[in-house]
Formats: structure tokens, sequence, C-alpha cells
């Protein structure tokens, strides 16, 4: 048996073997004409398009200086205070988490009395 995508039901339905072979959407003749141009009016050059002066100075060179730096502190701590201040209270929300979800766990392990 063979199948094909109907395109009203959205599911496979039993077909012929011609129709299988042959999708819905494909032809076997292409047309030769060209399509019609969809817009009347041209389009507008690049040159006629506005410029906009962005207020600050790229700084993505001096930052990947300073990223790429081998100075062995990790990628995570290299701005200093506010890194470390930042990672270690993410561990210790993810350590009192974890052990907050273990204490549940535990205690919906205990029958009620």
């Amino acid at each position: 048996m063979y199948y094909k995508f109907s395109g009203f039901t959205q599911k496979l339905a039993g077909a012929w073997a011609s129709e299988a072979y042959s999708p819905q959407g494909l032809k076997s003749v292409v047309p030769t004409e060209a399509p019609p141009i969809i817009f009347a009016t041209p389009t507008k050059l690049t040159s006629d398009s506005t410029v906009y002066d962005y207020a600050g100075k790229n700084r993505v060179p001096e930052l990947q200086k300073f990223f790429q730096k081998a100075d062995g502190v990790p990628i995570y701590l290299k701005r200093g205070l506010p890194d470390q201040m930042l990672y270690r209270t993410t561990m210790a929300l993810t350590v009192g988490g974890t052990i907050y979800c273990l204490i549940a766990l535990y205690m919906a392990a205990q029958p009620k009395k």
C-alpha cells in the first residue's frame, strides 16, 4: 500500500502508486516564463539610507585582550570583586537549594503519623 500526505486532513492517507510518487506541491513541467514583478516602484538604494552615529566607542578589542590574558584566573572571575560576589552567591544558592530539596524529599518519604 502506498501513502501520501493529505493537505486537507494533515495526515497520511492511502493512495495509488502514481499519486504517492507525484507529491502535491511538485509538478513535472516547469514554466519558462519569468515571474511577475511584485513591486511597481524601485527599491531604495543603500546610499540613501540614514547613517546612525552611536554614542560610545567600540570596546570589543580592549575586552578581548582583557579576557584572553593568560593570568590563570577563570573567565567568570576576570573582573574582580563583582564577579566573585556573583559567583559565590550563585554557589551558595545552588548548595542551599540542593539541601532544601533533599530535606523536602526526606520529609515526603516519611510516613504520616
